[in-house]
């Protein structure tokens, strides 16, 4: 069956992959004409270039409630359940947003609560273009950097209930995430190295100076 979530597939939060997606918005999904036509046989492979050509990020719009492209690949994906390895490498083509993006929706989904923000918190220093449509079927324009801010603190994103996720700091002190630098922290200790590495060799200067 076309709808049926793959042979092995693990439960996620205590239910079949498919179903963090609501009954309603999965039914819109199956019966949609992009599903029908171009997620039947789809494997983690063959998902790269439906996604790689995506125009927009989007939940459902119009008077009839459509589902966008970018809902049905990321229904795709909770039904294959692709290898953890395979995820990530989607999150590093940074030359394929929209896949990016799917794939950033399945980790928000699917993973715990310390690899979301391990995997998706230094894509907030990613500031590619990414166009939305709404529910009236009207596109906006918005970044990656805005739509994973969103994934990290909104409980639905693109008509898509999210998991719970745990506080950062709770995390911090139960599970040892690591604190989160900014890159502008980042660049300051960085310029702040540089700074005390300067002024180290100029102090040596000295001392070589005065011992000659």
């Amino acid at each position: 069956m076309a709808n049926r979530t793959a042979k092995g597939a693990l439960h996620v939060r205590g239910t079949n992959p498919q179903h963090l997606i609501e009954k309603v918005v999965r039914s819109r999904i199956y019966d949609s004409i992009y599903w029908k036509e171009h997620c039947f046989a789809l494997t983690a492979e063959s998902l790269i270039p439906l996604a790689a050509d995506l125009k927009y990020v989007g939940g459902t719009y119009g008077g009839a409630i459509k589902p966008s492209e970018y809902l049905c690949l990321v229904c795709k994906l909770l039904q294959l359940q692709p290898e953890k390895e395979i995820v990530l490498e989607y999150l590093k083509a940074d030359d394929l947003k929209y896949l990016r993006a799917v794939a950033a929706m399945y980790v928000r989904m699917v993973f715990s609560s310390v690899e979301v923000y391990e995997l998706l918190e230094p894509m907030l220093n990613d500031y590619h273009k990414l166009r939305w449509r709404d529910m009236d079927g009207s596109y906006r324009l918005t970044h990656m950097d805005v739509f994973i801010d969103e994934l990290l603190t909104l409980d639905r994103v693109a008509d898509l209930i999210l998991p719970r996720l745990a506080r950062r700091d709770v995390l911090e002190e139960t599970e040892g995430l690591a604190p989160r630098r900014s890159k502008l922290e980042d660049a300051l200790l960085g310029t702040n190295a540089g700074h005390a590495a300067d002024r180290e060799a100029y102090q040596s200067g000295d001392e070589s100076d005065d011992s000659q």
